[in-house]
């Protein structure tokens, strides 16, 4: 599960109306409580993407560091590092490339083997404590569903076992939405972070900026920055209170309206085309399944 374009989360469980009308929003969230669980549930031992790696080295494969990226849908930098620290640690070694002799594959040792069987048990559980509160039928349904929503982007020869994870799926699909989001909003100047900014304060009105942080289940500093954004782009003011010159109460700009409209009108266009395999029905379903994640305990 590749951390590029990852919100960084507070881990808050508080999700606004408005927001949990978002699919956009509630991947993001959702994502966000993926990165959280990896970081507090897996020892140290263990790293999600060298397990991902190993996988895709199963049976004896001899694969080139590209095509393991391509298969478990991680960025090159990062199989780069992965493939060094597997290497450092006896787990895979590095052999002629059968389909280019001047280049090397990678391929799974005795012990590469072991260590994927020892860490299966914790990414087990892992995905056990993220969907705690689903039932199995559940659970396998927004498999279904997610499979079918990142179809586009995984690889064909994508293990199985990342293809019944949830925090696999979860993260894939949002990768690509908020990579998509990026680049249809990026005419109107704002990044699909602020779209979730303005919509929070369009609903809940005049609000301090940790009241903000803790409805988009974001750090203070995150918060900060996307103000700061926002007030460079004449969408957000901050105004302290008369009675509290301490605190800073943040108002929507009358540009906001135009500018929050369209982004929505924009976002819409992106999830019709993404959430496009699923039915009506389905995307409902989705939608109850992802505010559920979010906002578990």
């Amino acid at each position: 599960m590749d951390h590029m374009g990852m919100p960084d989360a507070s881990g808050s469980r508080e999700l606004l109306p408005a927001l949990a009308e978002h699919p956009g929003h509630l991947f993001w969230r959702a994502a966000a409580r993926v990165n959280v669980a990896l970081s507090e549930a897996l020892p140290p031992t263990v790293d999600v993407h060298a397990y991902a790696a190993l996988l895709a080295l199963a049976g004896g494969a001899e694969r080139s560091q590209q095509a393991i990226a391509e298969s478990i849908s991680i960025s090159r930098t990062t199989m780069v590092k992965v493939a060094a620290s597997l290497s450092d640690q006896g787990l895979v070694t590095r052999v002629r490339n059968p389909n280019d002799r001047r280049s090397y594959a990678l391929a799974r040792t005795p012990e590469g083997a072991a260590a994927a069987r020892r860490w299966r048990r914790h990414i087990e559980d892992l995905e056990d404590a993220i969907t705690a509160g689903f039932t199995l039928e559940e659970r396998e349904d927004l498999s279904r569903m997610l499979v079918r929503v990142a179809g586009p982007e995984l690889a064909p020869d994508t293990p199985a076992p990342l293809l019944d994870s949830l925090g696999f799926l979860i993260t894939r699909v949002h990768f690509r939405l908020h990579r998509e989001f990026a680049e249809i909003l990026e005419p109107i100047g704002i990044e699909p972070r602020h779209v979730g900014c303005l919509t929070a304060l369009d609903a809940s009105g005049p609000i301090p900026q940790a009241q903000l942080a803790r409805i988009l289940g974001v750090s203070g500093a995150s918060v900060v920055q996307m103000v700061d954004d926002l007030e460079r782009r004449g969408l957000v003011e901050r105004r302290r209170l008369a009675t509290d010159r301490r605190t800073q109460v943040l108002h929507l700009l009358p540009a906001a309206t135009d500018v929050a409209g369209e982004a929505r009108r924009l976002s819409g266009t992106v999830l019709d085309d993404r959430l496009g395999p699923l039915s009506a029905a389905e995307r409902k379903r989705l939608t109850g399944y992802l505010v559920r994640f979010v906002t578990a305990p």
